[in-house]
């Protein structure tokens, strides 16, 4: 398997286990499969939904800043990688 960074996380919603990712580069898809890592993080999930100013959306591109239930707790600065 091989990864590609595509963002960082800018911030983490506790209590409803949200992450807000902003996307550097390329794009992100439900579906997807991504890694999640930082110096105290680092896990595997697959998006099952993401959204984008409370609006759902399948695709986001470089430069969207969206948002997307996690499985475990993110920090900000964590970087984002797309699996495939």
């Amino acid at each position: 398997m091989s990864e590609k960074k595509i963002g960082v996380i800018s911030h983490y919603f506790g209590k409803i286990s949200v992450a807000g990712i902003e996307v550097k580069k390329g794009k992100l898809e439900t579906g997807n499969t991504i890694r999640i890592k930082g110096h105290t993080t680092d896990f595997t999930q697959m998006i099952k939904s993401m959204q984008i100013d409370l609006q759902t959306v399948e695709v986001a591109k470089k430069g969207d800043s969206i948002g997307i239930k996690v499985n475990e707790r993110v920090r900000e600065h964590d970087v984002v990688y797309i699996v495939s």
